[in-house]
């Protein structure tokens, strides 16, 4: 087997693993992360519905003139969510860290939420 299809499915029963526990409602929705080399996504999901309720990226993230660290670029991200969230008239949220561990800027995104206002 080669060593990147390897880690692809272990990453993926791990994701499985950590996804089996977890379920989001419009109360309580998920927040789910990914996270690439370059970039990191976060959505608010109402699993019920099968319905995105925001959704920030760092895409979407102005980083203006000065250059940003990632895990920088990624609390700016969870700030933009969280606003979006409290808009939405999210209060609670239920993380899904996916196949990432909890540190780095996954914890950043994290961090950055539950400052805005979010719980979880």
């Amino acid at each position: 087997m080669k060593k990147t299809k390897q880690l692809n499915t272990k990453r993926e029963s791990r994701k499985r693993r950590v996804r089996a526990k977890i379920l989001g409602t419009a109360e309580k929705p998920r927040l789910s992360v990914y996270r690439s080399n370059i970039h990191i996504y976060a959505q608010l999901i109402d699993d019920a519905k099968r319905a995105t309720i925001a959704s920030a990226s760092s895409l979407e993230v102005k980083q203006g003139t000065k250059k940003m660290v990632k895990s920088e670029i990624a609390k700016a991200v969870g700030a933009e969510l969280a606003k979006k969230g409290k808009a939405a008239g999210i209060k609670t949220a239920v993380f899904d860290r996916g196949s990432y561990r909890y540190h780095g800027r996954v914890k950043a995104l994290a961090e950055a939420v539950r400052e805005g206002g979010i719980n979880f």
